[in-house]
C-alpha cells in the first residue's frame, strides 16, 4: 500500500496497482461473476454520487437556525416583555443583547462542528439526538464559564428557559425532519449507494435486512462475496447489481457501483488486517466503510467498548430478567392502565353492549394463558367470536393459514360481524388493561400464548416466558397476525432481552399508529 502522503493530485493518472497480500489474494475464488447489463450508469472517477446528504444538511442548518433564534429570542422577552406595540418595555442592559448574540453563535457552530448533521447518524438510531443534546449543553456550559471569566450580569432565568425550549424544539425539529426522510427513502430516494462484502450467507443477510428497513440510507448497488464459487447458487435479486468474486478488486466493485459506502458482512478471510487493508483501498476512493456487526440481537446500550492496545473488547451485558427496571416498568404499568381504565370506561361499557346485541353470548371472553416463568391467567378481551368458536378449532386446523404453533385465518368464519370491526382497530383487546393492572400483564411484552402453543415450542421459545407478557409489542407494530412464526419469535426474543423504558415508550406510541393500518389484523 503507497503512503498516503504521496498520493497523486485529483486528475492525474491511477498509480499501478499493487500488489495483493496473502490475505487478500487467499481469498481469491474461482471466478467472478459479472452482469454486465446491469451496471448503472457507471462513473469513470469511481467517486460517490450521493448528492443529498449536502442538501440535506443546509435544510437543518436554517431550520436549526430558526430553532435557536426562537429559544434565544423568548427567553430575552420573557426577561424584558413586549408592550402593544411590540416594542421593548424596557431598554435591556448590552450585556443581554451580547449574551444572546454570543449564544447563538457558539450554538450554531457547535451544532455544525461536532458532526450532528452528519450523514452517517441522520434518519435512525438515537445518535443524532444525543449530539444535537450533548452540542446544546456544551454551548451553554462554554457560555457559562465566559459568563464567570468576563462577569457578566445575566440572570439565571434567561438560561432556565432558553436551555430547554432550545432542546425540546432542536429535539422536535430533527423529529420532523427524520419523519420526512423516513418517506424519501421509502419511496427509494435520500439512499447511499452501498457495496455489501462478505461471505454468501452473510451478505444476503445484510442484504435482506437493508431491503426490510430503508432507514437505514442504503441502496445495495454491488455485491463482493468471498466464497462464490461454481456451484454457487446466485440470488435472483443480485442480477441487478455488478457481483465479484474477488476481494481483492473490491476498488473496482466500488467504481463500477459509484459507491458511498462498503459494507462487511460478518468475518473476512484474513481478520484485522484485511480490515485495515480495505480501509486504506477504500480511503483512496473517498468511501465510507460500514462493519456489520454479528451481534443482531443484542441493542446498542448492552453493548460496550474497552479498547485495549492491539486488542479492542467488546462487553455484552447479560439480560436482566428482575430488579430495578422492572419495579420502575411495573410502576409504569400501573399508572398508565389506571388512567387508561378510567378514561376509556365510556368507551368499554359502548362496546360491551354492541358486542352483546351483536350476537348471542357475554361480552367478555376469558382464555386462560400462559404467563411470565409459566404460570397460568384469565385473559380478557372483548368477544370477537362466536360462543363455542374453541370447540370448532379442530375442525379448522386443515385451514390454518399460519406455520409453527399458531392457528390463523385472514378470513375465520367464527369471528362476529362486530369482532371483525374490534380485531381491525384491536379494540377487542381494551379489557386487557385490567389483566395490566392486576399484575398478570404488562403494557409491552412478549405476545401472552396458550397453553397448547407452549406445549409446541422449540428451547428458544422458552424465554419469552422470563417476562410478563405484554398487550402489544415488536410483533403488533411489526405486522401483527402476518408476520411468520419464526419472526415473531425472534422479535419476542429480541425485547426480552433489550426492553427498556424509552423503547416500551417508543412502542406504545407506535401502536397507536399501528392500529390504524389495515394490514395484518384479522
Amino acid at each position: 500500500m503507497s503512503d498516503l502522503r504521496s498520493r497523486p493530485p485529483v486528475g492525474s493518472p491511477a498509480p499501478a496497482p499493487q500488489p495483493e497480500s496473502a490475505a487478500l489474494a487467499a481469498s481469491r475464488p474461482r471466478h467472478t461473476a459479472w452482469d454486465a447489463d446491469a451496471l448503472r450508469d457507471p462513473d469513470p472517477s469511481g467517486k460517490p454520487r450521493a448528492g443529498w446528504p449536502v442538501l440535506y444538511a443546509r435544510r437543518l442548518f436554517l431550520t436549526d437556525l430558526a430553532v435557536t433564534v426562537v429559544a434565544v429570542a423568548a427567553a430575552y422577552f420573557n426577561r424584558f416583555g413586549l408592550d402593544s406595540e411590540g416594542v421593548a418595555n424596557q431598554v435591556p442592559p448590552y450585556e443581554y443583547v451580547g449574551v444572546s448574540l454570543l449564544i447563538m453563535v457558539l450554538w450554531n457552530a457547535d451544532l455544525a462542528l461536532f458532526r450532528t448533521r452528519q450523514r452517517q447518524v441522520l434518519g435512525a438510531g438515537a445518535a443524532e439526538y444525543k449530539r444535537v443534546t450533548h452540542s446544546t449543553l456544551r454551548s451553554f456550559g462554554l457560555l457559562a464559564i465566559i459568563m464567570v471569566v468576563f462577569q457578566l450580569d445575566v440572570v439565571r432565568g434567561f438560561f432556565a428557559l432558553a436551555l430547554p425550549l432550545g432542546i425540546v424544539l432542536l429535539l422536535a425539529d430533527r423529529w420532523l425532519w427524520r419523519r420526512w426522510i423516513a418517506s424519501r427513502r421509502a419511496a427509494g430516494d435520500y439512499l447511499s449507494n452501498a457495496v455489501v462484502l462478505g461471505s454468501t450467507d452473510d451478505v444476503q443477510y445484510v442484504i435482506s435486512q437493508l431491503q426490510a428497513n430503508p432507514s437505514t440510507g442504503f441502496r445495495v448497488a454491488g455485491v463482493a462475496v468471498t466464497s462464490l464459487d461454481l456451484d454457487t447458487e446466485i440470488d435472483p435479486a443480485w442480477h441487478r447489481v455488478p457481483v465479484q468474486s474477488n476481494m481483492a478488486d473490491i476498488a473496482r466493485v466500488v467504481r463500477q457501483a459509484r459507491a458511498d459506502a462498503v459494507i462487511v458482512a460478518g468475518n473476512l478471510p484474513g481478520g484485522p488486517k484485511t480490515i485495515q487493508e480495505l480501509g486504506w483501498r477504500l480511503g483512496d476512493l473517498s468511501t465510507e466503510l460500514v462493519l456489520a456487526s454479528s451481534l443482531t440481537n443484542v441493542a446498542g446500550p448492552r453493548v460496550h467498548f474497552r479498547p485495549v492496545e492491539g486488542l479492542p473488547l467488546m462487553h455484552v451485558e447479560m439480560p436482566q430478567y428482575s430488579g430495578g427496571k422492572h419495579v420502575y416498568k411495573r410502576a409504569a404499568d400501573v399508572m398508565l392502565s389506571f388512567m387508561a381504565l378510567l378514561v376509556l370506561a365510556p368507551v368499554l361499557l359502548v362496546l360491551g353492549a354492541i358486542v352483546r346485541l351483536d350476537s348471542h353470548g357475554p361480552a367478555l371472553f376469558h382464555q386462560e394463558r400462559i404467563g411470565r416463568n409459566g404460570e397460568t391467567f384469565k385473559m380478557l378481551k372483548f368477544r370477537s367470536m362466536i360462543v363455542d368458536a374453541e370447540a370448532k378449532v379442530e375442525a379448522l386446523a386443515g385451514s390454518n393459514e399460519a406455520a409453527g404453533v399458531l392457528f390463523k385465518m385472514a378470513n375465520d368464519p367464527r369471528v362476529t360481524k362486530c369482532g371483525r370491526w374490534m380485531r381491525r382497530f384491536s379494540l377487542d383487546e381494551l379489557p386487557q388493561f385490567w389483566n395490566v393492572l392486576v399484575g398478570h400483564m404488562s403494557l409491552v411484552g412478549p405476545r401472552p400464548p396458550l397453553a397448547r402453543e407452549v406445549a409446541k415450542y422449540q428451547a428458544p421459545a422458552h424465554r419469552r416466558l422470563l417476562i410478563k407478557p405484554g398487550i402489544t409489542g415488536l410483533w403488533q407494530i411489526n405486522g401483527r397476525s402476518d408476520l411468520p412464526w419464526e419472526e415473531a419469535v425472534r422479535l419476542d426474543l429480541y425485547y426480552v432481552e433489550n426492553w427498556s423504558l424509552t423503547g416500551d415508550f417508543i412502542i406504545l406510541w407506535r401502536t397507536a399508529k399501528a392500529v390504524y393500518a389495515p394490514e395484518g389484523a384479522y
